[in-house]
């Protein structure tokens, strides 16, 4: 499962790579989304994640008496996603407004244009 997780993992990474290299802004959004989700699958295999339950230690001992999950990359994923989310909604944002200023469907373009 983890050898596949990987190829996914590096499939998505060489796919969003390729896409930011692109001279289309509707591409390099696209990469941005696929490099982010790769960054997410990386940490979720990376974090080795067992099926357990709950990361809960019982009052009267000092660790876990069971195999249990461990939050930190929940946590990091959960964060990832978020930033990913703040950083796609710039990205929009701003390839909308520069759109409607220049009309420009390509970076070549909006090079060009001294507005």
């Amino acid at each position: 499962m983890e050898i596949l997780a990987a190829v996914v993992v590096g499939g998505l990474f060489g796919c969003g790579i390729y896409l930011l290299m692109s001279r289309s802004p509707v591409r390099l959004i696209i990469g941005l989304v696929l490099l982010s989700n790769a960054i997410n699958l990386l940490i979720f295999t990376a974090a080795d994640l067992i099926r357990g339950k709950a990361p809960l230690i019982p009052p009267d001992s000092l660790r876990a008496v069971e195999a249990t999950a461990d939050p930190l990359p929940q946590a990091l994923i959960l964060t990832a996603i978020v930033i990913s989310f703040g950083v796609l909604a710039f990205a929009l944002v701003l390839f909308s407004r520069t759109f409607k200023s220049t009309e420009a469907t390509s970076l070549d373009e909006m090079k060009t244009t001294d507005t």
